[in-house]
């Protein structure tokens, strides 16, 4: 059963509600809920009517929280209590699949499938057999690096005492390269001998909505970068948000004096200027804006920005690519309040690897 996470949300109007006032020579007012009609003479205020209606709409509020809490939110792979026998055994192997993809174990996962069974992959590569589809996934073992795959089932449902079919999704942590998409599958299952098989798996690709084609040139940053310079420490992890469209950098400095500066950055696409930009907020309270202009082997950033205690600051930071590993920064032209600072030394960063 596919895990539901449910959220309380407050209605505003929790029902069809309406306030209708009579004719000058009535001098009333009614409020409809749906069916029901509650008669108000004028001698109750207004705010005392918007009052009543509030208290309405909390009470309705109240009891969809209480109903979705009571909703069951189970994993997508694990049983629920009423499968039958044979849809328990089914969705024990997505979590054989689970775990012998998360443990890179391309010989226990063509163990699930039929001698003769069948993969065909997002771009409609057909794999036949054991030992090509054994292969394949070796393949995509040695490409995807440290990637952990879920399994969420969406339908599960027996077409015999020997054959099902399941629909479902699969998602990889982290997000793999490229553009943000859902995955989903269909399998064709059939009873061998008391066990279950995979016979066929047809996998499909929907990209989502998102402007990662605008940040794409920011994919090689994606992971944790580290640098030692004069006895402090940085590190700095870049990640994915907002379906690919803005990348997060969360950045730390540890000091010769004990002390820790760090902050967050977020990086996209400004649509008004045409141009990447970055939001940088410190955790003294400073805050500062870059405009990202492109070169030949990275990027140059204008920086404005706001120190804690209110002085402006200036400065052109500089990124250079060396290699998929490493990349060189030095700040420039630095300023705050108009006076010149000196420029910093180039920083190596390198790729931190497991």
């Amino acid at each position: 059963m596919a895990q539901r996470k449910v959220n309380c949300v407050f209605w505003p109007v929790a029902c069809s509600c309406l306030v209708w006032q009579c004719g000058d020579s009535i001098r009333n007012r009614f409020l409809f809920f749906g069916k029901a009609a509650i008669y108000v003479s004028e001698k109750y205020s207004s705010m005392r009517i918007f009052a009543f209606l509030a208290l309405v709409a909390i009470l309705a509020s109240m009891t969809v929280c209480a109903i979705a809490q009571t909703a069951p939110t189970q994993p997508a792979t694990e049983p629920s209590p009423a499968d039958s026998p044979d849809l328990v055994a089914i969705r024990q192997t997505a979590r054989d699949f689970e775990t012998a993809f998360n443990s890179r174990d391309a010989a226990a996962i063509v163990q699930l499938w039929t001698p003769d069974g069948e993969f065909v992959d997002s771009t409609g590569q057909v794999f036949s057999g054991r030992k090509a589809i054994e292969d394949e996934h070796k393949k995509v073992f040695a490409g995807t690096g440290q990637h952990r795959i879920k399994v969420l089932i969406d339908s599960l449902r027996l077409l015999n005492d020997s054959a099902a079919i399941e629909d479902g999704r699969t998602i990889l942590e982290p997000a793999p390269v490229g553009a943000p998409a859902i995955g989903f599958y269909t399998t064709v299952l059939i009873k061998v001998d008391g066990k279950w098989y995979l016979s066929t798996v047809r996998e499909s690709r929907l990209e989502t909505p998102s402007s990662y084609h605008r940040v794409a040139d920011l994919e090689w940053l994606i992971g944790t970068w580290v640098a030692e310079e004069h006895g402090s420490k940085s590190t700095s992890v870049y990640s994915w948000v907002a379906n690919k469209s803005f990348v997060q950098r969360n950045y730390s400095v540890s000091h010769p004096d004990q002390t820790t500066t760090s902050g967050i950055q977020l990086i996209g696409f400004n649509p008004q200027g045409n141009h990447l930009q970055s939001w940088n907020f410190s955790s003294d309270g400073g805050h500062a804006v870059g405009i990202w202009s492109p070169l030949d082997n990275g990027w140059s950033i204008e920086i404005q920005g706001t120190l804690a205690d209110g002085q402006n600051t200036s400065a052109t930071n500089l990124y250079t690519r060396l290699d998929e590993n490493a990349y060189a920064w030095r700040s420039i032209a630095r300023t705050v309040d108009g006076q010149s600072l000196p420029d910093t030394n180039e920083v190596v960063l390198k790729r931190q690897t497991k």
